[in-house]
Order: structure tokens, then C-alpha cells, then sequence
């Protein structure tokens, strides 16, 4: 049941040999003082080079971009560097991978910032939930600073920089992070977003921020090496969308002048198809879809569904990607497939990250 899946496919300069890409994850093991990334986080990738695609865990673009402890940067040159250890491996090893580029807006907290100041925002309103730390539990997140037009327009060259940064550093290309209540997010959601500027109100206001940005980052690295990451109707970080379908509908007409390498769509409920099938539609390149929900089934298994049926052109998987690096052959094979341990997913060393066994070889038979 795996035919769809080994079919190449080509997004923006690139040929993919199959269609099971790896989905970001943070994993949260950039060392906390410079945001770097290290050689275990090279052999990580480099261990997982066998995807379509590999999309890395979520990267600050700027120094208030972060929401999380320990998570890598693309601002500095030794966050660059570092980043060039991952990407040489990833290749020398045959693969591809995309840096995705992460604005936390509010799901950050003075505690990651060296200045100690407020997070930032679409709007003064508090996401409702909490920064977890090392040393200090859960720390509520505050309410952020809104946004002025200059701090916006600040915001979108970080991006555009961090672009750069990721060419400069190896990769292939970058994804934006426009899903699961962060900034991008954030300003497409009626419930985080109460502007009542150009960014603000109605949908052409809200959608401002996003398109921008992609304008930027493809005028900055190029249309084909840019990605954008959304997932209408999702309620992470306490976003709320009222209107999801006219919003993302609007989005990816706005989308349309600018030929990205891929749109990725993080759905995660079932109940969310008839959007993902509208943005299907209404997006003329490649789709890339992340199904948070496989009805009980093998993930596997659902993605072929979803190729066969043309609901997506790639599908990127995340825990079988985490436990199984040598995932295509498995799936080859039939399986079967490690499972992934939840409690090594943040932070900590090789264990949960580096260790998960490959398939033993097959024995050979006597004569």
C-alpha cells in the first residue's frame, strides 16, 4: 500500500525522491547561553538525511522571536556556524532540509530574554499559557507589548535576515512558522489579533503580516527556496479563529504571486478536512500536509491515503520520523516501526534523540 509514497515529486530547486517528509520538532537542546545548535544535533539530522524532506525544529530569527528554553537561533555567526555543521552532514549524507524560521510573539517570557523585557504581539492579550523552565517550574506567560508599525516592519526584516542566515549556513531553503498560535498565527486570528490598523480587523488586514513576510523572505532568498507552515483552526497557545475558512482562503489567494517552494498544512482534527481541502484548491503548488490525527491507524498507512487521494503532495510525519531514522527502510519493509518516547521529546542528551535502533540487517540463509 505504499506506492504513491516512493514517487518523486520536485518543490521550488529541489527533487525529492519520495514523499515522507520529516515535520519540525522542537527538541529543545540548543545550549541555553548562544542558542547553538551542536554535533549531537548534527548527527540527529544527519541520522534522519533518508527523508523526502527534513524541516528542522522551530529557530528564533531574532532574540525576542524565542518562546522556548534552549532553542536555536539564526541571528549571530556562531549561530550560523553551527548550523553549517548540521546542514554539511545532512548533505554529505544525501539529504535536504529546510530551516524553519519561528516568531514566538507571546508564547515567550522575559525569563529567555537577556533585557528581560516583555514578549511581543499582535495585541495586549496574554495566550493563557506558560513558559516551562529548568529551575523556576512554569512561568505564566505575561501580557506582551503590542506590536507598533515600525516594530512590524523590524520584524519582517529579522525574518528576511534569518532567510539569508540559512542560506549562508547550508540550507536548502526555509520554512516560515505561520501555525499553531505563534506571531504569524497570531496576527491571522481574530481572538489574538485586536489591531485596528493596516494589520488589524478585517481579513485583508489580518492576512498583511503573513504576506509580507513571504514577500520579504522570497525577495530575500528566492520564491522557490521559501516555505509557509499553517493550520487553520488550530487552538495551540490559546489562539482562536472564528473564520478560519475565509481567512486561509484569502491567504493563499494573497499567496499567489509568489511561487513557493511548498504550502505545509498542520491539520489537526478531522473535523478540519473541508479547510485543508479548500486550501487544496485554491493552492496551485505543492501541498505538504501534516495530519495530527490518523484515526487509530498507522501513520504510514494515512499518508498513502492521503497521496493516492491527491489531498496532498507530501506528507510530513514527526513521531515516526523521531523514532525510526531509518524510517523509508522500514516502511520498505512493512515495518516494524519504534516507538517514540515521550518523555526524552525536550531537552536532555542522546537518549530519545540519537539512540533509537535501526532495523537489524536481515540474516542470510544458509545455501
Amino acid at each position: 500500500m505504499t506506492n504513491k509514497i516512493f514517487e518523486p515529486v520536485r518543490i521550488g530547486r529541489l527533487d525529492l525522491p519520495h514523499r515522507l517528509a520529516m515535520a519540525p520538532m522542537t527538541r529543545s537542546r540548543a545550549s541555553a547561553d548562544g542558542g547553538l545548535v551542536s554535533e549531537l544535533t548534527a548527527e540527529y539530522y544527519e541520522q534522519r538525511a533518508g527523508a523526502a524532506l527534513i524541516v528542522t525544529e522551530g529557530t528564533q530569527p531574532c532574540v525576542r522571536g524565542q518562546g522556548y528554553i534552549q532553542t536555536p537561533g539564526i541571528h549571530t555567526a556562531a549561530q550560523v556556524a553551527a548550523w553549517r555543521k548540521v546542514t554539511d552532514r545532512v548533505h554529505a549524507a544525501g539529504g535536504r532540509i529546510f530551516l524553519q524560521l519561528l516568531h514566538a510573539g507571546r508564547v515567550g517570557h522575559p525569563y529567555l530574554y537577556p533585557d528581560g523585557g516583555l514578549p511581543e504581539a499582535p495585541s495586549a492579550l496574554a495566550s493563557g499559557e506558560s513558559l516551562f523552565t529548568n529551575d523556576r517550574g512554569l512561568l505564566p506567560h505575561p501580557v506582551p507589548r503590542e506590536l507598533t508599525a515600525d516594530d512590524i516592519g523590524e520584524i519582517v526584516r529579522d525574518f528576511a535576515a534569518g532567510a539569508r542566515g540559512a542560506i549562508e549556513a547550508g540550507f536548502d531553503g526555509v520554512e516560515l512558522h505561520g501555525a499553531n498560535g505563534y506571531l504569524i498565527h497570531q496576527f491571522l486570528a481574530d481572538g489574538a489579533n485586536r489591531r485596528t490598523d493596516a494589520y488589524g480587523g478585517p481579513v485583508e488586514n489580518r492576512i498583511r503580516f503573513a504576506v509580507e513576510t513571504v514577500r520579504a523572505v522570497s525577495e530575500a532568498i528566492g520564491a522557490d527556496r521559501t516555505a509557509l507552515r499553517i493550520s487553520p483552526g488550530n487552538g495551540a497557545n490559546g489562539v482562536t479563529e472564528s473564520d478560519a475558512a475565509e481567512v486561509y482562503a484569502a491567504l493563499v489567494a494573497a499567496l499567489a504571486p509568489y511561487p513557493l517552494a511548498y504550502l505545509h498544512l498542520l491539520e489537526g482534527t478531522p473535523e478540519l478536512r473541508g479547510v485543508t481541502e479548500q486550501v487544496r484548491r485554491g493552492w496551485a503548488g505543492p501541498l505538504m500536509l501534516n495530519s495530527m490525527h490518523h484515526g487509530g491507524g498507522d501513520p504510514v498507512e494515512d499518508a498513502e491515503r492521503l497521496l493516492a487521494a491527491g489531498t496532498a503532495d507530501i506528507v510530513a510525519l514527526g513521531a515516526r520520523w523521531l523514532a525510526n531514522p531509518d524510517l523509508m527502510a522500514r516502511v520498505r519493509a512493512g515495518g516494524p516501526y519504534n516507538e517514540a518516547d515521550e518523555a526524552t521529546y525536550y531537552g536532555g542528551d542522546h537518549r530519545g534523540y540519537t539512540d533509537y535502533p535501526a532495523l537489524a540487517p536481515p540474516v542470510p540463509t544458509a545455501g
